[in-house]
C-alpha cells in the first residue's frame, strides 16, 4: 500500500516546525516500506483549513510537523490524514524513523492563536 507523506519546510532539508509557516512541502512517496519519490509543492496562502484541504487533494496519507492547532489536527483527520506531531530537524532522518515504525507524535498541539 503506498503512503504519500506530506512534510512541511522552508528549505527542503529540515522540517518547519509549525506547519503553517511553512514556504512549501516536502511530498514523498513510500511504497513497500521506502522512498519512491521526494517532491516539493507550493501551498495556497495559509489561512484556516486550508492547508487540510489543499493536501487531501494531493493525496496526502499523513502529516508529519513540529506542531498544529487542534482544529488543524482535527481537519486533517477530517481529510484522512494522520497527524505525526512534535517533529524537529532532518526531513531525512525523520522518514528513517518513520520507515522504521518508529516515529511517535508527541502530541505537540498549539493553544495560542493565529
Amino acid at each position: 500500500m503506498s503512503q504519500f507523506i506530506a512534510i512541511p519546510s522552508n528549505d527542503g532539508i529540515t522540517v518547519e516546525e509549525h506547519f503553517g509557516h511553512c514556504k512549501k512541502f516536502v511530498m514523498v512517496t513510500v511504497e513497500e516500506g521506502k522512498v519512491q519519490a521526494k517532491t516539493e509543492i507550493i501551498p495556497p496562502a495559509h489561512a484556516p483549513g486550508v492547508f487540510p484541504a489543499f493536501l487531501g487533494e494531493q493525496g496526502a496519507t499523513t502529516i508529519i510537523t513540529g506542531g498544529m492547532g487542534a482544529r488543524a489536527v482535527d481537519l486533517f483527520k477530517q481529510q484522512g490524514i494522520d497527524v505525526i506531531l512534535g517533529a524537529t530537524g532532518s526531513i531525512d532522518d525523520l522518514l528513517a524513523v518513520f520507515l522504521e515504525g518508529e516515529l511517535a507524535s508527541t502530541g505537540s498541539v498549539c493553544s495560542h492563536q493565529h
